[in-house]
């Protein structure tokens, strides 16, 4: 029995290290991405620091990467969150996004942070959530950026 375990332990051990020799691709595209978001939401200083320290990270091609980043399979599930963000919502693509997708996106925004769904509770256990302060401003900021995205709609019906 001590064998079998010994075993299990070193094959363990060796997947262990060798996967530590797979690397992916890291998502640092740079915040120059996010300025067409920013600039066309009139994203002000006190939200732009919200959406760096608590969106960003997942939905945009700038990502800040911890330290355990660097271990897998950390850094395998780190990579498929950050994935998975961008799918559903990626402000460094924003320029891409039709009127009414923009709108519908920034309206999910506020349900999930009024929901309180985002940010994941696996990001806010080592980042820390938003705070409520936080998330009204948030929420407020978003509304009003909501504004000329459905007045734009208006005019095109």
């Amino acid at each position: 029995m001590k064998k079998v375990v010994k075993l299990i332990f070193y094959i363990t051990l060796g997947i262990f290290i060798v996967i530590q020799f797979i690397r992916l691709d890291k998502n640092e595209g740079g915040y120059e991405s996010l300025l067409t978001f920013e600039r066309e939401t009139n994203t002000p200083e006190n939200v732009k620091e919200i959406l760096k320290t608590h969106c960003y990270d997942c939905h945009s091609n700038q990502t800040v990467y911890p330290w355990y980043a660097e271990i897998a399979p950390l850094s395998f599930w780190m990579a498929d969150h950050v994935n998975e963000g961008k799918e559903e919502l990626n402000f460094s693509e924003w320029q891409h996004f039709s009127t009414k997708r923009k709108d519908h996106k920034l309206e999910e925004l506020v349900e999930e942070v009024e929901e309180g769904e985002m940010p994941l509770d696996s990001y806010t256990w080592i980042h820390g959530s938003l705070s409520k302060k936080d998330q009204e401003i948030l929420i407020q900021w978003a509304n009003v950026a909501r504004l000329s995205y459905q007045k734009e709609l208006k005019t095109i019906q």
